[in-house]
């Protein structure tokens, strides 16, 4: 028995090293994935979109967004330790600027395609085959999505079980429209044009130069029972400022053209807009319209939403930018896009 003695208390020190050494190393990986979740992340803009830069001085995102760790940076001089680097579409399909496709690209490194343009905006993206990760788009199928607004609930008190909101004061206005991009070839100029042969509509924007600031533009459309909500492309998800400034927080009934009615109803409570395509014509629309303006207890309805909800827009590019950091972390490391053309124009 005193034999085996020392080959058993050899074995409980082998045993009692290999648990130290086990625990160690639980413990340097532990501590290795916290500090990659705690280390800033490095968004690198390579170039603003459309050329109007912002200010980053500061810790932009944190101060601004409640969002920390998060560094935005639009100096170029970055790029070797940038975890992030953002391309908006516009810049790559005019020419003026390009991917940096000469310099070498850290192995940890993203690149994001950022474009909020509808498809017909995007011209062919067959080039860029294999050199993207992750996509920033209004599309709720993004990796980063970004839509131009959302409805957030409504933090009423306890004494209350709805919020404050008041529907704006109406004046003799019916509907009204804000355009600027005008083509007579557009599905909604077409729509425009044949309903003003059965109601009036008060048309503002640079089309027939009647531009409204950013102060009067709500209080003006608010005035209004209806807004013609109307986007300048189809597209499956694309719906702009059009219905979540202008009609919305303005406080008019969005009359809406665009994506099907299922597709808003994702987005927007199915009891708050009129959809062109319930209707068989025009005339049928314009109609509807007319009576509904009468009928305020119908009418009111379509902002019984408001009573629980409000409007997020999201305007920034720096607001956008910092909601990679909150993305950041459950995006798939590996993903590359072989075909971001057939994901973006389709």
């Amino acid at each position: 028995m005193a034999a085996f003695m020392p080959l058993f208390l050899s074995a409980i020190m082998i045993f009692s090293i290999s648990l130290y050494l086990l625990h160690k190393r639980l413990q340097a990986e532990i501590g290795t994935a916290h500090q990659h979740q705690l280390r800033n992340l490095t968004i690198l803009l390579w170039h603003w979109p459309f050329s109007r830069p912002y200010s980053l001085e500061g810790d932009m995102c944190s101060n601004e967004y409640g969002i920390p760790g998060c560094i935005l940076s639009d100096n170029t001089s970055l790029y070797p330790q940038a975890d992030v680097v953002v391309f908006h579409h516009h810049e790559l399909r005019t020419g003026r600027s390009a991917l940096p496709l000469h310099l070498p690209r850290p192995a940890s490194q993203r690149w994001l395609w950022l474009s909020l343009e509808p498809p017909v905006n995007n011209g062919n993206l067959t080039q860029y085959k294999g050199l993207f990760n992750w996509t920033m788009s209004y599309r709720t199928d993004a990796d980063v999505p970004m839509p131009y607004g959302k409805t957030v609930e409504v933090l009423v008190s306890p004494n209350s079980n709805s919020s404050s909101y008041v529907i704006p004061k109406k004046g003799a206005c019916l509907a009204s429209w804000v355009v600027s991009n005008y083509s007579p070839d557009h599905a909604r100029s077409q729509v425009y044009h044949n309903l003003t042969k059965y109601i009036p509509i008060e048309v503002y924007g640079r089309w027939l130069k009647r531009p409204l600031t950013d102060q009067s533009l709500k209080p003006t459309i608010g005035r209004c029972n209806f807004y013609l909500a109307f986007e300048n492309s189809v597209a499956r998800d694309y719906i702009t400022e059009k219905l979540w400034r202008n009609a919305y927080q303005a406080g008019a009934v969005p009359v809406v053209l665009g994506p099907s009615r299922s597709n808003y109803e994702a987005l927007v409570p199915s009891g708050s807009f009129i959809h062109v395509s319930d209707f068989s014509s025009t005339k049928q629309l314009a109609t509807f319209l007319q009576q509904l303006a009468t009928d305020r207890g119908r009418y009111e309805a379509f902002f019984k939403w408001r009573q629980t909800h409000e409007i997020k827009t999201y305007t920034d590019w720096r607001e956008r930018l910092c909601n990679i950091c909150i993305n950041y972390h459950r995006l798939p490391a590996k993903k590359v896009y072989y075909d971001l053309d057939g994901w973006a124009n389709r």
